[in-house]
């Protein structure tokens, strides 16, 4: 009986573990919304980084869909900007951590760890990643833009 028991509880746990092993496998979403929610980061508003210069909360009001995402802003003039030029606000990476794409990796991003860097704008996971990030940017940016298109490819 102990084997039947152990048996189905290793089944259960690779049928629950393989959707996530199979995900992983095949590459990360082209944009990062996290497991439970389809909102591109976190829900702030890609626009108000370049306009007010802080991340700002957007709203429910004014939402557009992007890359398979959904992405909130603070105002409808905000969103418009976003409707006519995404790849202008949008973040590098797909709104991955910056760092960890440098790295090879994605990893989630914090909202308010960013960085605009020569028009673009770049999340990072921690302060001390985001330190780190800022102390050689350029090298860092460098090596991302050679690692993303190889951590998409298989999606």
């Amino acid at each position: 009986m102990r084997l039947v028991k152990s048996i189905c509880m290793a089944v259960s746990l690779l049928c629950f573990a393989l959707p996530f092993a199979a995900a992983q496998a095949a590459g990360p979403d082209p944009v990062y919304t996290g497991f439970f929610s389809k909102l591109a980061i976190g829900g702030y508003d890609a626009v108000a980084y370049f306009t007010e210069g802080r991340p700002v909360e957007g709203s429910k009001a004014f939402t557009s869909a992007y890359k398979g995402a959904q992405w909130r802003f603070s105002s409808a003039a905000n969103q418009a900007k976003f409707d006519a030029d995404p790849t202008a606000y949008a973040p590098q990476y797909g709104g991955y951590c910056a760092y960890a794409v440098a790295q090879g990796d994605t990893v989630s991003a914090r909202p308010e760890l960013w960085t605009i860097h020569r028009g673009k704008l770049y999340l990072n996971y921690s302060r001390d990643v985001n330190q780190t990030w800022r102390a050689d940017m350029e090298a860092y940016i460098e090596q991302a833009d050679a690692n993303w298109p190889e951590l998409l490819e298989d999606n």
